[in-house]
This record gives structure tokens, C-alpha cells and sequence, in this order.
């Protein structure tokens, strides 16, 4: 062939097609129109950085099936953080290789998130090199996670180059925003690569990370030195990394929660502005209190080390993330200045450090997966955050986080939850488990006919039902504390996994206290009836009631939300306005409540309330009419820009969910919640 405009058609095929798959065919075109023949061979440069490039591999490339044997090798990753307050993570990571076929994986399943929530979509700018040459890849065409690679003879590391674009807004856990011009939350799986055919506890790596000049972090990682602006840390496995998050920021208190102890626990907090960050010293010594509560509890310590990462923010996700070391967690910038916002939340940082225990060492058989491209198994997770959700409230109560009261009114609130609850009629407990790597993303609305979730609010009741029947057939000598003590306090000092199945919770229930847990557990599980699983408040000698006066804990929970929560009269939750001309908007709605059978659905706007505009005021002083009047309440809603007028036939007034003491019967809540010595 002979060369023309430039270009070398004896040798340009392949490269015209390589140039097509990368701008695509009308780019390609555009290309030509616009200078040439001449530019192609520019272009071809851009789309591979070099005239030796290697091929991509088919699509159809093997992954290699997993061998229990050592990585061999050392990886490396640094992530430069310096651009989060524009939400740019920048990665650098080298992997050890040999020639042949390679399949890197991005974490998918995420520990903690029990569901296939990896962010792979927010990376870009992904390169791969082998000594200067970049290297083509195909994405696997059924596994979204691998990426196919040939690696070239004589190659002994590849090095991956590559963006992780922090969320801007909306999401969960890691989908959720993680970056603020004051603060930065890295979690590790979402930027690291890892070869495929191993199980990560067997790959070994050593992480770095670049901080804005003059922030502080905090992580369970061991940094090991620091150069140039470089934090170096020790090399572990990849589960113990992705395991180990680590936050930084401008706004930083570091508390020691464990003073003297021979194993260190400390609660670094991390925030937008100077005063988010201050705490009290008697909420200091109340998380004091609450780690001397959970090792006399549990009676051993999982951990070289404990750190609480607790992000105070209004500009980040708000959820809280387990690890066998430390906590991610994330809530409200007013935390700590604002009495009912900590009164809501209250609970969350000794949820996240049960989990060192119920979780993360001790954990379902069915989510201690080999690698994070093997499915999770979530049946156990009404013991998992079932349990955890129990034992971690009790403790919010013996360290004084709560009062006894608080914590009475908290239980009121998930009784009254899950009594409206109609779904349980075609949805059992065991299925929210079975399936919630769906829950965690579905829409919220409709939630008391889809019952997402309610392995956590449900699988609490469940337990407290378990310990005060364990302490009813024992003549109150022993209690759930028996349980806990020798189900999670084995090996004490061990950072390692023990897996268990539901056999083994039935067998160390009955070496507590001899029952049949088997069908207790499993009729409670797979129940239809209508109503909450409350036998363990009625045997602790208290009854769901409800009165026209919300407890302190129901107003915390509406301002935390945002809302004004009418589930338990009405039927519905109504978001609270932005701007007072704004329309309100119905964010939930009881299924079969009044509300429901008047028409309303998630989403519409309240326009009036009889003839005056909406205000909470306004459909608070209707509702007290209609108790007197026996009449309907009419609305006025918009849907979807449609008007309509609809009938609420409710006449009982206001009611909000508290705990009334049983007569004659004695306080079983009490010994539950006094601290122990």
C-alpha cells in the first residue's frame, strides 16, 4: 500500500478500528472532515498514550476461579486526597504480576452494606500500565466488577492510575457524598483493584495516603512513616484494609475514651466548623462509661485498638458503618450542640461498636465471604443488626447516653412502628433478611406494606423478647447478658472471624437456658399475624399505649427527619416545608390507615386543610375538631398538578406511642437497663 496524507495504510487498519472503538464511528468521521487523514494518527495516541499499546482481550475471558492459596506479591495503593473539597480522590496502585491472563475485580459486595452496592460507576480516568506501555481491558459483559487484561511477557507489576469521584448527593453508605471542603471520609474499597482468583484475606497490600496540608486523620491503620506529605501504613491483607476507612479534616477532636487501658478506644470527631466538634465533658464521660459498659458486657475485646470516626456534618451522608477496629459514622453537624438531635442519635455510635463483636467476629456463616464478588447471605441478619440494634440501645442506657425513660420512650417508638406494620401479613421477618441486599435501595415509601428493613426495629423486639424469657425460666439468675458473655467473648484479643449458622445460636441460647429456642426463634421469624412481636415488653411489664402527648424522643425523632409524623392517628408522615409558601409534601403513608383509604399516596401536596391554608398548626387543631365533631377532615392535595378535595374519617384525636407500666407486675425494663459494676 502506499502512504498517503501521512498515513501508513500497510500498517493503519488496525489502528483506524482501535481509534473507531475508542471516539466512536461519528467522532471518527469528524476526525476526517476536520483535518484529515493526517490527525488519525494523533488520535490513535491519545485513545491508547502510546504507539505500543497492547490489545484489549475479548470479552469472553475466563475469571479465574478462587484458589485458598497467598497472592504472590505485595500490592501498593496511595490515594492522594488533596482534591476532595472537589470530591476527586486521585489513585495510584501497583499490582505484581506475571504474564498471561489477568482479571482485576472492584469490590462489589461491601461488608456492612450486605448488599452489591460497589461504586465502580464513579471511577474515571482509569489507565493501566506495564512498564510504559498501556494496557487495553475489557470489562466483563455479565460481571460488571472485572476487568480482562493480557499482561505482556516480561511484565512483573502493572500500575493502575485512576479517579474515584466522590458522590455530590443522594445515595446510601458509600453512594452517599463523603467529601466536604473541610473533611474527607476514604473508604478503601472504593479505591482499590484487586486480582482475581484469591480471597482477599490472602492478598496482601500497603496503602498511603496524601492529606490536605494541615489536617489531621484518624484511622485503625498502623502508619509506619511519613515522607514528603506521604502517610505510609503497614502492609496487611485487603480485607483488613477495606476494613480500616480513615478520615481527615481541618476540624478535628481526638478524646480518649479509654484512659490507662492497656487496649486504647478513642472517638475522633471530624466537622465542617470549629464548634461541631466540641463535646461536653460529661457526654465525654457518658462514651466513657459506654466502653466500660460493652467489655463487661461481652467480657473480652476484638480489637489491637478502637477508633470511633464520627463525622459531625450537614454535608455528607448520615449512617453508620462497622469495622472490627473503628466505626465510619456519619450524622448531623448539630450532634453535639443541639440536645434533641443527640438524644435521637444517640444510639448509633454504640450500635457500630457492638458490631466489633456481633459482625465482624463473630458472623453469619452466609456474609463471611472469601471476596467481595461473592454473594452475601443475609438470613442471619436479624441477629447480625437485630442483635446488634438490642444490645446497643441497652448500652446507649447503661452508660447514660439515655435515661431509663429515654430509653422506655425508644422502645415505645419501634413497638408502635412495627404494630403498624400491615405487610407482615404476606411478608415474614425471615424474608426481610432473606432479601436485603435488595432493601438497603429500594424506594422508602410505602415502607409499612414493603417492610424493608425491619430486621433491625422488629429483630430488636425480637431479643428483648429472648432475654426476658430467658430471665423469666431462670428466676431472673441469668439474662441475655449470659448470652452474649460466652457467645461473642471467646478468644479474647482475637481480630479473626468466627463464622456461625443458626444451629449454633440455638445451641449456645440453650447451653444459657434449656427452651425450645428453635421454635421460638422460628415462629416469632415466619410469623403472618397482624400485630408486633410484643410479648418481651408485656413480660418486662409494660404495654404499648398511646396518649395525645408525644414523648420528648418522638419530637427528637421528627426534627431529626424533618418531618411531622402523623403514623399513628392519621396514617401519614408530612415533610416539613422549606420556605412557609412551599406546599407540603406527604413523604409516607400507612397502608390501610385513614389516610390511606382517603386517597393519599407518598408524594402529593397538602394545599389546604378545610379552608385555611396547610400549616402542621392547621391540621393539628382539624384533627382535634374531629375528635369532637365526628366529621371527616377534608384536604385539599395537588397530584401531580392534579386538585382534588379528600375525606379523612378519623375522630380520635392525637396519638403518639408511650410505655405504660402493667399493674401489679414488676419492672423487667429495669434490670435491663441498670449499668453493671
Amino acid at each position: 500500500m502506499q502512504r498517503r496524507n501521512g498515513w501508513d495504510w500497510s500498517v493503519g487498519l488496525t489502528e483506524i478500528f482501535g481509534l473507531i472503538a475508542c471516539v466512536g464511528l461519528t467522532e471518527f468521521f469528524g476526525l476526517i472532515a476536520a483535518a484529515g487523514c493526517g490527525a488519525l494518527a494523533g488520535a490513535a495516541l491519545l485513545c491508547t498514550g502510546t504507539a505500543d499499546a497492547a490489545q484489549a482481550p475479548a470479552a469472553t475471558s475466563v475469571t479465574p476461579v478462587l484458589q485458598d492459596a497467598p497472592y504472590p506479591g505485595t500490592l501498593t495503593v496511595a490515594v492522594d486526597l488533596r482534591a476532595s473539597a472537589r470530591k476527586i480522590f486521585t489513585v495510584h496502585e501497583s499490582i505484581p504480576v506475571t504474564a498471561g491472563p489477568l482479571t482485576l475485580r472492584y469490590p462489589e459486595w461491601i461488608p456492612g452494606e450486605h448488599s452489591p452496592s460497589g461504586t465502580i460507576d464513579s471511577l474515571t480516568s482509569l489507565k493501566i500500565n506495564a512498564g510504559g506501555t498501556i494496557l487495553g481491558w475489557r470489562r466483563d459483559l455479565e460481571d460488571m466488577y472485572a476487568l480482562h487484561l493480557e499482561v505482556p511477557a516480561g511484565a512483573s507489576r502493572i500500575d493502575l492510575d485512576f479517579q474515584f469521584l466522590s458522590p455530590m448527593a443522594g445515595g446510601s453508605f458509600g453512594q452517599s457524598p463523603s467529601a466536604t471542603p473541610r473533611l474527607a471520609e476514604l473508604e478503601w474499597n472504593q479505591v482499590t483493584f484487586y486480582p482475581a482468583g484469591y480471597p482477599v484475606r490472602q492478598i496482601m497490600i500497603e496503602p498511603a495516603v496524601t492529606v490536605p496540608d494541615g489536617w489531621q486523620y484518624a484511622t485503625a491503620l498502623e502508619r509506619v512513616a511519613e515522607q514528603d506529605g506521604v502517610v505510609h501504613f503497614g502492609k496487611l491483607s485487603f480485607d483488613a484494609l477495606v476494613d480500616s476507612p480513615l478520615f481527615t479534616g481541618e476540624f478535628v477532636r481526638r478524646i480518649d475514651l479509654a484512659p490507662g487501658a492497656a487496649v486504647p478506644v478513642h472517638l475522633n470527631v471530624f466537622g465542617d466548623r470549629a464548634a461541631n466538634v466540641e463535646v461536653s465533658s460529661v457526654e465525654v464521660q457518658r462514651f466513657v462509661a459506654l466502653i466500660k459498659q460493652a467489655i463487661a458486657l461481652f467480657g473480652a475485646q476484638h480489637y489491637a485498638h478502637y477508633d470511633f470516626l464520627l463525622a459531625v456534618s450537614d454535608n455528607t451522608g448520615h449512617f453508620g458503618l462497622e469495622h472490627h477496629q473503628s466505626s465510619d459514622d456519619r450524622i448531623s453537624a448539630d450532634f453535639f450542640t443541639d440536645p434533641a438531635m443527640f438524644l435521637n442519635g444517640a444510639g448509633l455510635l454504640p450500635h457500630e461498636y457492638v458490631h466489633s463483636w456481633n459482625g465482624k467476629f463473630r458472623r453469619p456463616a452466609g456474609l463471611a465471604t472469601p471476596d467481595y464478588s461473592t454473594p452475601m447471605q443475609g438470613d442471619l441478619l436479624w441477629v447480625y443488626e437485630g442483635l446488634t440494634e438490642y444490645l446497643g440501645n441497652v448500652l446507649t442506657a447503661r452508660a447514660g447516653l439515655w435515661s431509663a425513660e429515654q430509653y422506655r420512650d425508644q422502645l415505645a417508638l419501634t413497638a408502635a412502628q412495627m404494630n403498624h406494620r400491615p405487610g407482615r401479613t404476606w411478608r415474614s421477618l425471615q424474608d426481610t433478611a432473606d432479601s436485603a441486599q435488595r432493601g438497603y435501595y429500594a424506594p422508602r415509601v410505602w415502607g409499612s406494606s414493603r417492610r424493608l428493613v425491619d430486621y433491625y426495629p422488629e429483630g430488636e423486639l425480637i431479643w428483648l423478647d429472648v432475654d426476658t424469657t430467658i430471665r423469666a425460666l431462670s428466676h431472673n439468675t441469668r439474662s441475655l447478658d449470659d448470652f452474649a458473655h460466652a457467645f461473642f467473648g471467646i478468644e479474647n484479643g482475637s481480630i479473626g472471624v468466627v463464622p456461625y449458622r443458626f444451629e449454633d445460636l440455638v445451641a449456645a441460647l440453650e447451653a444459657v437456658q434449656p427452651n425450645d429456642w428453635t421454635t421460638f426463634l422460628r415462629s416469632r421469624l415466619d410469623s403472618h399475624e397482624v400485630g408486633a412481636p410484643l410479648g418481651g415488653l408485656r413480660r418486662a411489664g409494660w404495654a404499648l399505649v398511646y396518649t395525645d402527648t408525644p414523648s420528648p424522643s418522638f419530637k427528637a425523632l421528627e426534627k431529626a427527619r424533618q418531618s411531622t409524623d402523623f403514623s399513628d392517628s392519621l396514617g401519614l408522615i408530612v415533610k416539613n416545608k422549606e420556605a412557609p409558601k412551599e406546599p407540603a409534601v406527604i413523604g409516607d403513608v400507612i397502608w390501610g390507615s385513614a389516610a390511606f383509604d382517603a386517597g393519599f399516596i407518598p408524594g402529593m401536596e397538602i394545599i389546604a386543610v378545610g379552608a385555611q391554608a396547610y400549616t402542621v398548626d392547621v391540621l393539628e387543631a382539624a384533627l382535634d375538631s374531629a375528635a369532637q365533631s365526628h366529621q371527616p377532615i377534608d384536604v385539599l392535595v395537588a397530584n401531580t398538578g392534579v386538585y382534588s378535595t379528600l375525606h379523612i374519617a378519623y375522630d380520635r384525636g392525637a396519638q403518639f406511642p408511650h410505655l405504660a407500666k402493667i399493674e401489679g407486675t414488676p419492672d423487667g425494663l429495669a434490670p435491663i437497663t441498670q449499668a453493671r459494676k
